[in-house]
């Protein structure tokens, strides 16, 4: 039925175990000391976002805003065209009283409104004697009757 092999029990311990090869080990160079980024020596341009680059300049690459054989700056995905765009149009400070005032506006709306609003023209019809036994008897909810509190 089953094989000898599956149905021996082994030391889970000894399966678990990693060989290492001589050339998995990592050595610490002379590039690693010099190089705390660890990214084998390239050289990173400055950090700046291509959104704020001149729209009109003569890139060679007039979407991304680089030129041929520019290095490209290894958070590249951060700081490309197609990440995500920085608003600096308006300030947190600006932008908090914006919505400030919209916030205020909606409730100083709905307040006048809640003021000249109406009440219901109709009075509730009430019935004689509820309409007790036209609902199902005394046990029944009844309807409306004269005197009844609103």
């Amino acid at each position: 039925m089953l094989s000898r092999r599956i149905a021996v029990v082994r030391p889970l311990s000894r399966a678990i175990q990693p060989t290492l090869t001589r050339y998995q080990v990592r050595r610490l160079s002379n590039a690693d000391v010099e190089d705390p980024n660890m990214n084998g020596g390239y050289i990173n341009p400055p950090r700046e976002k291509r959104q704020f680059r001149d729209p009109y300049g003569d890139w060679w690459d007039k979407q991304e805003r680089r030129n041929f054989g520019e290095p490209v700056h290894e958070d590249n995905d951060e700081l490309a065209m197609f990440s995500t765009y920085e608003y600096t149009h308006v300030s947190p400070g600006k932008a908090a009283l914006q919505l400030g005032l919209f916030v205020a506006a909606v409730f100083g709306l709905a307040g006048v409104v809640s003021m000249f609003y109406p009440d219901t023209p109709a009075v509730p019809r009430e019935f004689p004697g509820g309409l007790e036994t036209e609902l199902g008897g005394p046990n029944a909810v009844r309807a409306r009757k004269a005197g009844d509190d609103l």
